[in-house]
């Protein structure tokens, strides 16, 4: 039996290739960015809509099994300000309206950490909200802030998951890997996500691979494919490039010498500031959180851990847990980090799908 997905706030279907790797129907999703319209079309499937959920009719989304998406969260972002009355912000609630009418068995909501802290204009925080009303249409919610880490993405992603079932108590499956490697299996490394990928080039269209994969992280990652793409060095400004062949691996702005011509930078290094700030990657950790400035120094820890560069974008498709057969398709570079950093990592939403599709079989199969 076959259970049915409906999607919301889709991207570039990073959540939604979870649910289809186990086998779910996927038969209805959306998102207002084109550039990730046209690359889950590519990907996973043309049941993609283009539209501003705010706009579209809900009386044509079909009802599902299952519910999944994540309204965008730069409203409760900790790197901006937290406003959950912009428009940004209020799409929370068109999850649950449209929640209310699709009716789903489950519902999968996923989200930054700053939703958190998030409050209402009442000065009630969202989250609190959210979950009383998940229960009063007749969910028993769990959630739990998220590592993507701990399910064996060589990154460090905290992200808030809620879960809510019609079918009995969901619970979160348990983690597969742990930092210190004791008693599972250690968190995949950077070295291990990417140490297989050809030497990256300017403006590469497609390359060979020139090696067989080194660990099952990078067998699993190739899956059948036959070339890489995507795997082009960002382009840097001098500044940045004097930044970059300073910072040692795992290190960050306080690597750079006091003399660099950069405000920001001085400011950082005598009143400290966040940590991956012009950080270099460790090549025996996981990376940190992959956001949608990979391609800048200043905005994450993006530094390739061995070359004096920024990470390509296969590389932080890598670091997110993509396939190599993923392709993006995208009328900008900028649409193309935008659909990276903002995605679920599939291998995260591959754990959380096979618990649910547990949960639905034993209810509904047995």
């Amino acid at each position: 039996m076959k259970f049915s997905v409906v999607s919301l706030f889709s991207g570039g279907g990073g959540l939604d290739l979870g649910f289809k790797s186990n086998d779910f129907s996927l038969i209805w999703a959306s998102d207002i960015d084109k550039n990730a319209v046209e690359t889950y079309k590519y990907n996973i499937g043309d049941h993609i809509h283009h539209a501003d959920i705010n706009n579209y009719p809900i009386g044509q989304i079909p009802h599902a099994d299952v519910l999944i998406g994540g309204p965008p969260c730069q409203s409760f972002s900790l790197i901006g300000k937290r406003n959950v009355n912009d428009d940004r912000g209020k799409l929370v609630w068109k999850y649950l309206e449209i929640l209310k009418h699709v009716n789903p068995y489950f519902f999968v909501f996923e989200n930054v950490t700053g939703i958190l802290s998030a409050k209402d204009s009442d000065g009630k925080k969202v989250l609190d909200s959210l979950l009383e009303e998940f229960n009063e249409l007749g969910y028993v919610v769990k959630w739990n802030v998220i590592n993507a880490a701990d399910y064996g993405v060589p990154q460090r992603r905290k992200r808030v998951l809620v879960v809510g079932s019609k079918l009995g108590d969901f619970n979160f499956p348990s983690q597969t890997h742990s930092i210190d490697g004791i008693i599972l299996p250690k968190y995949v490394s950077v070295l291990e996500a990417l140490g297989d990928l050809p030497i990256a080039t300017v403006n590469s269209k497609s390359q060979e691979y020139n090696q067989k994969p080194l660990n099952s992280y990078q067998k699993r990652i190739r899956g059948h494919a036959k070339i890489v793409t995507d795997h082009s060095i960002p382009t840097t400004s001098s500044l940045d490039e004097y930044i970059i062949q300073h910072v040692k691996p795992g290190g960050n702005y306080m690597d750079i010498p006091k003399d660099v011509a950069s405000v920001r930078i001085k400011r950082l290094q005598e009143q400290g500031g966040h940590t991956t700030c012009y950080g270099r990657l460790h090549p025996n950790e996981p990376a940190y959180t992959i956001n949608t400035y990979f391609n800048r120094p200043n905005v994450g820890c993006n530094i390739h851990y061995s070359y004096n560069r920024l990470i390509t974008v296969r590389e932080a498709l890598r670091l997110q847990g993509f396939p190599d057969d993923y392709q993006i398709i995208s009328s900008s570079k900028q649409g193309k980090n935008l659909i990276v950093g903002n995605a679920v990592p599939p291998i995260l939403s591959d754990v959380i799908a096979r618990q649910i599709k547990k949960h639905l079989e034993a209810n509904l199969c047995g």
